[in-house]
């Protein structure tokens, strides 16, 4: 008997857990970290579900730590087995995985010295050394390869879902069923990464429904950016984007880079507050194969900002009153150096906060973009009134509508489409379309929730 549970990413878009079983082996599809309001991030620290200890391997879709950022806590608590991805993949959780420990890390002395956390003293969901303990259960595969798993009992195979750079959508075959995950889906005119791939054949389809009920502006992403900057800094501020390490960062500095060869904002220096994504962004042309971009692009994408490394270099930003462009993790506001930031230049109407992606509810992020007109930072209390601006067009996810288009490639319809890795309005409008233009038989699962696959 083959069921699935459904263990995160479920009515919400963080903590993607997948738990693939029979009565004597078990897989896992993604590893995530539960992000955003404190009810799902306090389900990171509860006692490891012994399913898990038994998992045989665990298969990671992309590298970002709502998907890969659990694997530390499941290798410390005695897990042993293979964790299976692309090589983009492997080389990306090599830079996010420590430093997502190291943040933790540090957030936790910083709550112990402040004193605001609730727990004391505060300590880290896992260390740096956790995290690299994980990185040594990584096997890298190729891409399109089929490969063994759950002891030989089945296979999986990874295809490209554009998103991010060595994001995949997995294919489980397994007890004469073929059981597709979307993974997260990326766009399909995306000026970096390539279209997801399309699959044609599937028994059950689990798919992300991030963006569900929306659609990306169709404006220009490159002109709608320069726009605001050049705003910014005609009245004497400075942008801050909180930035998604991993897709985003290189992304923006794509856009920016196009900016410069046209001749706008080349009098605008530009800054890159993350060491995770400066490591990331150098990584990137080391996989050529996994996006667009030439060498030429490539090279000017990462050189047209300063890399800031050292805590004392980004202290320094704050302190230089000079109009600039400040990019920093991370991407939703919920933790990093971009905090810092955001306390020092959100008091100030002269600047604009400009946010590039998908805000979840419960995160610094959504709560800007909706409006606040304060937020709390490090236990004080930061007013709110810089401009706020969500360029969504720069977001990594497929619109409600290239989701469609990806489902409408499979050649017949799949016993059951299971939506998640969104929130509700999105699931449910994902659902309706789904089943009036498709036909399918469609199921949002509940957090939890096992389904048998008949």
């Amino acid at each position: 008997m083959l069921k699935i549970d459904f263990l995160g990413a479920a009515q919400t878009v963080t903590g993607s857990k997948y738990l693939l079983s029979d009565e004597r082996h078990s897989l896992m599809i993604d590893c995530g970290l539960f992000q955003g309001p404190r009810d799902l991030r306090d389900r990171n620290r509860l006692p490891v579900d012994p399913a898990l200890r038994r998992v045989e391997d665990v298969i990671l879709t992309h590298a970002h730590i709502d998907h890969s950022g659990y694997m530390p806590v499941l290798v410390r608590n005695g897990w042993r087995g293979r964790i299976l991805c692309s090589a983009a993949t492997a080389d990306l959780c090599q830079i996010l995985l420590p430093d997502s420990g190291h943040l933790q890390e540090k957030d936790a002395q910083f709550a112990n010295k402040r004193g605001y956390s609730r727990h004391q003293p505060a300590e880290p969901l896992y260390t740096e050394e956790d995290a690299r303990r994980a990185l040594e259960f990584f096997s890298p595969v190729a891409v399109h390869t089929v490969q063994h798993v759950a002891n030989g009992n089945a296979t999986v195979r990874l295809d490209r879902a554009g998103h991010i750079l060595g994001a995949s959508c997995a294919t489980v075959r397994w007890h004469d069923r073929r059981i597709v995950f979307s993974g997260d889906l990326g766009r399909y005119n995306d000026p970096i990464m390539h279209p997801p791939e399309q699959l044609r054949e599937a028994d059950y389809i689990v798919v992300e429904s991030t963006y569900g009920n929306r659609k990306h502006d169709d404006a220009d992403a490159t002109s709608m950016l320069g726009d605001v900057i050049e705003r910014t800094v005609g009245r004497g501020g400075t942008v801050v984007v909180p930035t998604f390490a991993v897709g985003r960062a290189q992304s923006l500095l794509f856009h920016l880079s196009k900016l410069h060869a046209a001749g706008r904002l080349r009098s605008v220096p530009v800054f890159l507050d993350s060491p995770m994504a400066v490591n990331a962004s150098e990584l990137f042309c080391s996989h050529p194969d996994d996006h667009k971009l030439s060498r030429a692009e490539c090279m000017a994408t990462c050189q047209i900002a300063t890399y800031v490394r050292e805590v004392s270099d980004s202290k320094a930003l704050n302190a230089n009153p000079m109009p600039k462009v400040i990019l920093s993790a991370s991407g939703m506001a919920t933790g990093g150096r971009v905090l810092h930031h955001l306390a020092h230049y959100a008091p100030d109407p002269r600047n604009t906060i400009l946010f590039a992606g998908f805000q979840a509810a419960g995160t610094r992020g959504a709560a800007l973009v909706a409006g606040a007109r304060e937020v709390k930072i490090h236990g004080d209390l930061v007013p709110v009134r810089a401009e706020i601006v969500n360029l969504s067009m720069l977001s990594a996810h497929a619109d409600a509508d290239e989701i469609m288009r990806w489902l409408a490639g499979f050649e017949r319809p799949p016993r059951r489409a299971f939506i998640t890795h969104g929130e509700p309005a999105g699931a449910e409008a994902l659902k309706g379309r789904i089943t009036q233009e498709l036909g399918w038989d469609c199921h949002i699962p509940f957090l939890g929730e096992q389904v048998v696959l008949t």
